[in-house]
């Protein structure tokens, strides 16, 4: 699936500064993989290292710091072919038409969650430690149930805020598990960022469509509100939270799961989703 947005290498055919530094040192892609995630902690694969290195897919900041690191070369050199403005993305041509919808209302927002789960049939991001809405996470569970190359991948930022959403990943870890492939693809990732001051991110994305809850338009208290995202805007928040997942500390045991600790009472206490 080629995701959007992002610039691609010319039609010349030329190698980009990222893969000739690679090749500069003798390294596979699963050798330079291996070396980038012992710098960085994450689980970067050569898949997504070929995205990179093609320019299909934008690399984060963390990741550009540790392959400066590893291959010795700055920056601008080694990403010049994702950073090129010569030509307006999809994403920046599409403008204000990328926002589908705007949801003004509670029942709107959960709504239109649901929806973007349950029409998910090759990747499902979700991000953030604050749900708690059941509807939503049953519709997860049941994609996660009924479409096996469906591929999961839910970011935390700091431990769940809800006790709802510990054991919601409790049953995904019984559905699926993360150490198994399918079609030689890991199905089901879940990771916290750290450190925890990190800044939260609240949004679920498909490969057609995404939902960012935002704060509420009728008051002070809640994110009750949101703006529903079509394709070229939801291929880069899933991109996002790939990349936010790679570089995040994995959580993929019950054991693991359970020992979180859950911090009650942190958030807003309406229209949490």
């Amino acid at each position: 699936m080629t995701f959007l947005g992002v610039s691609v290498t010319g039609a010349t055919g030329m190698e980009s500064a990222l893969k000739r530094a690679r090749l500069a040192q003798n390294l596979t892609q699963e050798e330079a993989v291996e070396q980038l995630n012992q710098i960085t902690g994450g689980a970067t694969d050569a898949s997504l290292l070929s995205a990179w290195e093609s320019g299909r897919k934008r690399t984060g900041m963390k990741n550009r710091r540790a392959l400066s690191q590893l291959y010795r070369e700055r920056s601008e050199v080694l990403f010049a072919h994702q950073d090129g403005r010569d030509t307006a993305s999809v994403l920046e041509a599409t403008g204000t038409d990328v926002v589908v919808r705007m949801l003004t209302r509670y029942t709107d927002l959960v709504e239109a969650m649901v929806e973007v789960v349950a029409s998910a049939r090759e990747h499902l991001v979700v991000t953030g430690s604050r749900s708690r809405e059941k509807a939503y996470l049953a519709a997860i569970e049941t994609a996660v149930a009924q479409q096996p190359d469906l591929v999961h991948y839910r970011v935390l930022y700091g431990p769940p805020r809800h006790r709802g959403l510990s054991e919601h990943l409790v049953r995904l870890l019984e559905l699926r598990d993360p150490g198994e492939r399918r079609n030689g693809v890991r199905t089901l990732h879940i990771g916290i960022v750290e450190p925890l001051e990190a800044m939260e991110r609240y949004f679920v994305a498909s490969e057609t469509a995404a939902v960012v809850p935002l704060p509420s338009f009728h008051g002070a208290e809640g994110f009750d509100c949101g703006v529903l995202l079509g394709r070229e805007a939801a291929v880069g928040l899933v991109q996002h939270g790939r990349e936010a997942c790679a570089s995040a500390r994995p959580v993929e045991t019950l054991e693991a799961v359970r020992a979180l600790p859950v911090r009650h009472g942190a958030t807003p206490e309406v229209g949490e989703v």
